[in-house]
Order: C-alpha cells, then structure tokens, then sequence
C-alpha cells in the first residue's frame, strides 16, 4: 500500500474555485486514497480582492471533513494550509494570523502571476526566506518568466526556495511542452515536490499513482519517496529538507 503526501489541494468545499460541495469533497478524497495518497495538506487559494479565505472558516470546514473521513472510515489525514499569491504585505499578514503556512510550519506555498517577471519572483522568495520562512513555489512550470531558462530555477532553489511541480504537467496534461520541461527539471533534480493541486472529480482529479510510478521507473525508487513523501513529510514535521547531494 502506497503512501504518499499531497501537499497542494483544493478539496475543501466552497472556499475557492475548487471543491463546489461536501460530496465533492469526499468523492475527492475517496479517489485520492484509492490513488494511495494517505495524508492532504489543504490548501485554498489566498488572493486578496479574489479568494481569500478566512483561517478560521478553513478551520471548521477541515474538522467537518475529519467528520466525514471518520463517519466513512476513510484513512486520510487532512491538514490545514493555503496557497497564498505573494504581494508585499504577506510576512505580515503570516505573522498577525491572516494568512496560513503549511500545515503550521514554516513552509510557505507561494503563487506567482504567470507573466509576473523574474526579478520581482526572485525578490519575493528572497523576502520570505529574509522573514525565516521556507517558500514552496507553487507549479513552477506556469511561470513564462521562470521557466524561460532551467538556470533560473537552479538560482531560486540555490537562494533557498523549494519547487513544486503538478502531477498533470509531468503526465502531459497541460501539454508535450510542459511536460517536457518538467522532466528536464526531474533529471537535473530541481524538484522537491510532485501535488495533485487538485480541483474536481475529473480534469484536476487527486490522482498521484501513474505520476509516482512514472518518477519510480524514470528516476529511481529513492526520488520518487523523496518527492511524495520524505520531504512533505519534512514539512508536517517541520524539519528542514535534507539536499539530496548530501544524500
């Protein structure tokens, strides 16, 4: 039995442009332990003047799924966290409890605009890391400006950052292209995360197990373990990532 991490979601019913209801919610989570995804890192989007939920609606929503879980005799464990959009104020608004961290560590899943330009995503990660956080930037492969040159993803995770890559994009769902550069970045290991961020039943499903076997048989049982559950599991734990040159 498979035991893997997702540390990226949308499954919480009607917070963000994920989950529409309840039962959504749990045929999600049925199809994510059939994909042998044991624990889920609940992640809504935090983008003022768009989505941006309250913590503590989050809050009780989880524990209404952790109902639901246990009614159902579901073996998932659910976590609560955000995907937040990055502007000036967020250090401030982690610290004052407006905006949440995963699972209550000092990871932080950050979004970027696709079109945001490198420089001002360099300089965000570079103020979390400044503040004492451990950004996550969120599916890398969206960002036209990043993903313009591999150095410049090398250059984010030597600063520090850690890279988050979809499980579609690496399985072709969003296109040869992208899925072509996500294997380059697997094969130079510059992921540190492979998620669902999953949205629905069907295009942006919770599945993780053709992925998982995809990394298991092109780069190694070890990578893959490390990208679905050792270092999520740093993050429930709060313990820095080992790099895996120093493996």
């Amino acid at each position: 039995m498979e035991n893997f991490i997702d540390i990226h979601s949308h499954i919480l019913p009607r917070v963000d442009d994920g989950s529409a209801n309840s039962e959504m919610s749990m045929k999600m989570l049925r199809i994510a332990a059939d994909e042998g995804i044991r624990q889920i890192i609940l992640t809504p989007h935090n983008k003022p003047g768009r989505r941006q939920a309250d913590l503590s609606r989050i809050a009780a929503k989880t524990e209404e799924l952790r109902d639901r879980l246990l009614t159902e005799n579901l073996d998932i464990k659910l976590y609560i966290g955000s995907e937040l959009y990055y502007r000036s104020s967020l250090f401030e608004e982690i610290e004052s409890g407006l905006a949440g961290t995963l699972a209550g560590s000092h990871y932080v899943l950050v979004e970027f605009g696709p079109l945001d330009d490198f420089d001002y995503i360099r300089g965000g990660i570079y103020t979390m890391l400044m503040n004492g956080y451990h950004p996550v930037l969120a599916h890398v492969e969206r960002y036209r400006n990043v993903c313009a040159k591999v150095e410049r993803i090398n250059e984010l995770v030597e600063m520090g950052c850690y890279i988050q890559v979809n499980a579609g994009s690496i399985m072709g769902k969003s296109g040869i292209g992208t899925r072509q550069f996500t294997k380059k970045l697997l094969r130079q290991h510059l992921v540190h995360f492979v998620a669902t961020d999953a949205h629905d039943l069907e295009k942006r499903a919770p599945r993780l197990a053709d992925c998982a076997d995809y990394i298991r048989k092109k780069f190694g049982k070890d990578y893959q373990q490390r990208l679905l559950y050792d270092n999520p599991m740093c993050i429930l734990q709060d313990k820095f990532i080992m790099d895996w040159k120093d493996r």
